[in-house]
């Protein structure tokens, strides 16, 4: 892969964390405390580690899937690639945003379940210019569907 792939997609990536993490932070240490949460909600030490390492791996397997889509000429893919990935970093960022700073539980939940899609699609994806690389970023999609699940039993445990 290309170093300069690599630094775009590095950089989109810690754009992404960067914007969730602002309308996180505070809200994490008071807010998020007195909802009522199902008892398979990992401590929140697991969150930044989880995510910290999702990310260096949209970041890796991204710049991966798109030099070999524009190795082998393919260079509408690889910029379709392009589009899909900036619009699952938005979504990833605006979850944080939705719950967080918001706190819409419903809407969370909802955009939870639109990046569990566009996470999964971006998988599909990225195996279709690398198998390797999109076995990597299965985890992504994974933790997408469990974070959509623990978005929508918060939101049901704390509908009033």
């Amino acid at each position: 892969m290309s170093k300069q792939t690599l630094a775009a997609t590095s950089v989109a990536v810690a754009a992404t964390a960067g914007i969730g993490s602002v309308a996180s932070k505070p809200r994490i240490t008071r807010w998020y405390r007195t909802l009522r949460k199902p008892p398979y909600v990992p401590p929140n030490g697991v969150f930044p580690i989880a995510w910290t390492t999702l990310y260096a791996d949209i970041a890796v397997t991204s710049a991966t899937a798109i030099d070999r889509l524009r190795a082998a000429g393919r260079h509408d893919e690889a910029r379709n690639y392009v589009v899909a990935l900036g619009a699952n970093l938005i979504l990833n960022a605006g979850w944080s945003w939705l719950f967080f700073r918001y706190q819409k539980l419903g809407a969370s939940a909802l955009g939870a379940v639109v990046l569990a899609a566009s996470s999964a699609d971006l998988a599909r994806r990225t195996a279709a210019a690398d198998a390797r690389a999109g076995v990597a970023l299965t985890p992504y999609p994974l933790w997408c569907a469990f974070a959509t699940l623990m978005s929508a039993h918060i939101w049901v445990l704390n509908r009033r």
